[in-house]
């Protein structure tokens, strides 16, 4: 066989493709079709029913992250705002997703220094290097990175920190930040080539870090230390708190413990071993802070310990990978919901496993599982609140069938009380450490 394509190559190509109708009749459709619509399966649309057995009692208007990626924060906050909607009997409540950024920001630009610091003497084209440089403060992260910063900084409610230009649209602010974080590594690598200390360097990181706060506070507004809240629950009822810091309005009205909450992930690959616990290099955001911890279980037990969580009216955070075998319109996520083969005459044969370990998988958004269907304990499909507004889906409330969740949902977070005791034992064992570039290594971070 030749090693390039022929001339007698591509005419016997076009010769197969014309000679197919299916071939012409999906040239045809796609020319002016969307995707989504074309290979849309009936029999799959057709039994779209956004009704469940089992649901949290309390639903609230789906959240809008805009064009940023902080859909980690927004389920997070999202879970956090149920309980105080239950405790002070609220219609509707949103945290300040602008105050969670904001210090996720300051402190990756920390986390990010620290690490450059820590391998001066990495070769500045090693792949660590390159994987440390490549977006260092992007606004993607994990339940441990959320978990250190609530604990940290606290919440507030939106009002007290609104939302900015630059916090619903990041890209530039990220942008120019990242560039500034570029320059100061390089200036740490260079100084301590010339011989500073690093201990004269991380001297130099407090001024940095001087300018990368600046930068934040002109983008997304100063954080609050005090702040008074005030608001009417669902019976007119007026209620006032004063003299609030972030972490009394976390830790005495919020009345969630998250570091009671562990995360499970899916990853069923050669390199991973199920009943085991991982954690992932250079993954995180606060120095020092609670590392990135997951326990790698069958999908058949996240779904066990997810439906028990709902049943006691506790919504699940979890991570998964939206945009595949997903209707962007309709909010379905269901495997059945395009016919691919039949649509374009081939079939794509890899698994979950195959498609982690070749790149074409990975968790790339975070959600609220929020209600399931059960049918002779087992369950068949989820609700799903996302965080891009009322226009999709069940006014922003989405779909999941249980079959899209073995394929592509990769995470989830379960309170410890959920869990059996031989679960919570391998959480207290010593993680095996996977590399930087691991797909359980991946952020969520999609955006609109």
């Amino acid at each position: 066989m030749p090693i390039s394509i022929s001339s007698d190559q591509f005419s016997k190509f076009k010769d197969k493709f014309t000679k197919e109708p299916r071939h012409l009749i999906t040239r045809n459709a796609l020319v002016k079709g969307k995707f989504e619509d074309v290979a849309l399966n009936w029999d799959a649309f057709r039994n779209v029913d956004h009704t469940y057995s089992d649901i949290v009692k309390l639903e609230m208007k789906v959240t809008d992250q805009k064009q940023s990626g902080r859909c980690w924060g927004f389920a997070g906050l999202n879970l956090l705002r149920l309980a105080l909607g239950e405790k002070f009997n609220l219609k509707n409540f949103e945290f300040s997703q602008n105050y969670f950024m904001f210090w996720d920001k300051l402190e990756k630009s920390n986390y990010f220094l620290e690490n450059i610091l820590q391998t001066m003497d990495e070769p500045l084209d090693s792949r660590l290097i390159m994987f440390l440089l490549t977006d260092p403060i992007q606004d993607g992260g994990q339940w441990d990175m959320l978990v250190n910063l609530v604990e940290k900084y606290g919440v507030v409610p939106q009002s007290v920190m609104p939302e900015t230009e630059q916090s619903s649209s990041s890209h530039m602010m990220n942008e120019i930040i990242t560039r500034k974080l570029r320059d100061f590594a390089r200036k740490l690598r260079e100084d301590f080539k010339n011989g500073s200390s690093v201990g004269e360097l991380r001297s130099q990181k407090s001024d940095m870090m001087q300018t990368i706060y600046n930068l934040l506070c002109m983008n997304l507004g100063t954080p609050p230390e005090k702040f008074d809240w005030q608001t009417r629950d669902k019976d007119k009822k007026f209620i006032r708190l004063t003299g609030l810091t972030p972490l009394q309005f976390y830790r005495e009205t919020v009345g969630v413990d998250l570091k009671e909450k562990i995360c499970l992930i899916n990853a069923p690959m050669g390199n991973k071993k199920y009943h085991t616990l991982y954690t992932v290099q250079y993954l995180g955001n606060i120095t020092e802070g609670r590392i990135v911890k997951y326990i790698n279980l069958p999908s058949t037990n996240l779904k066990s310990f997810a439906m028990a969580s709902i049943r006691n009216n506790e919504a699940v955070w979890f991570g998964c990978d939206v945009g595949k075998m997903y209707h962007p319109k309709l909010g379905i996520m269901d495997m059945q919901l395009y016919d691919l083969p039949l649509i374009f005459n081939t079939d794509f044969e890899l698994d979950k496993c195959g498609r982690l370990e070749y790149g074409d998988s990975m968790m790339t958004h975070a959600m609220l599982l929020t209600a399931v269907d059960i049918t002779d304990d087992k369950s068949t499909k989820w609700r799903v609140e996302n965080s891009w507004g009322e226009k999709r889906g069940d006014k922003g409330f989405f779909l999941m069938t249980d079959e899209w969740f073995d394929e592509y949902l990769f995470e989830i977070v379960i309170d410890k009380k959920y869990l059996p005791k031989e679960v919570l034992d391998i959480y207290k064992t010593e993680p095996e450490v996977l590399p930087p570039w691991d797909p359980m290594g991946a952020l969520a971070r999609n955006r609109i």
